[in-house]
């Protein structure tokens, strides 16, 4: 009767044993965090930054500058506005009121307006705040006509061991073409 029983509790151990792996084999890892960091002088970007994050059920940052910007700081027609001389300044790296831990995120879309044809200086200032290695950077940009490709190639060169993606203009596109785009990255 003993071996019974001892035979018994083996078999009712393993099958337990077995039926805990297959739970733990059938419940996923826990999704990545998603980070969308944005810069927005008009709003027309942190618009576009707030779809993506809710698209993507992402947590959102916004990068603010340390020295706001004036409309005169912004005024390209002149040329020693702020705007102007940061962009033509190509080691510029205007400071940023607060930090975020960007290390809990696997994946991070930056978010910014095109300044004569590549991103400001502050993106440059965020995105050399934290170690990019291993990290996925989706450059997501609003224009009223340059493309992001200049952008994304800056970005790739200090974003050192990070997969810097192509990104997006996001301007005249609804938000189906929003989503499908997303979801063409698999993030």
């Amino acid at each position: 009767m003993k071996k019974f029983f001892a035979a018994m509790f083996a078999a009712l151990t393993i099958c337990l044993m077995s039926a805990c792996g297959s739970a733990a084999e059938q419940n996923p890892a826990p999704a990545e965090k998603i980070l969308v960091a944005y810069f927005s002088c008009n709003g027309h970007t942190k618009k576009a930054a707030l779809e993506v994050a809710e698209i993507l059920h992402a947590d959102t940052f916004e990068i603010v500058p340390e020295k706001i910007y004036t409309p005169a700081d912004l005024d390209y027609r002149t040329e020693n506005c702020r705007a102007n001389i940061e962009q033509k300044d190509s080691a510029a790296r205007p400071a940023i009121a607060k930090k975020i831990d960007a290390a809990q995120y696997k994946t991070i879309v930056v978010a910014f307006p095109i300044w004569w044809g590549a991103e400001p200086r502050i993106i440059d200032t965020f995105v050399e705040s934290f170690d990019s290695a291993g990290k996925t950077i989706v450059p997501v940009c609003t224009s009223g006509g340059s493309d992001i490709h200049a952008a994304a190639k800056n970005l790739r060169g200090l974003c050192k061991g990070a997969n810097v993606l192509d990104g997006k203009r996001l301007g005249n596109i609804n938000r189906d073409e929003v989503k499908a785009w997303l979801d063409s990255l698999k993030l």
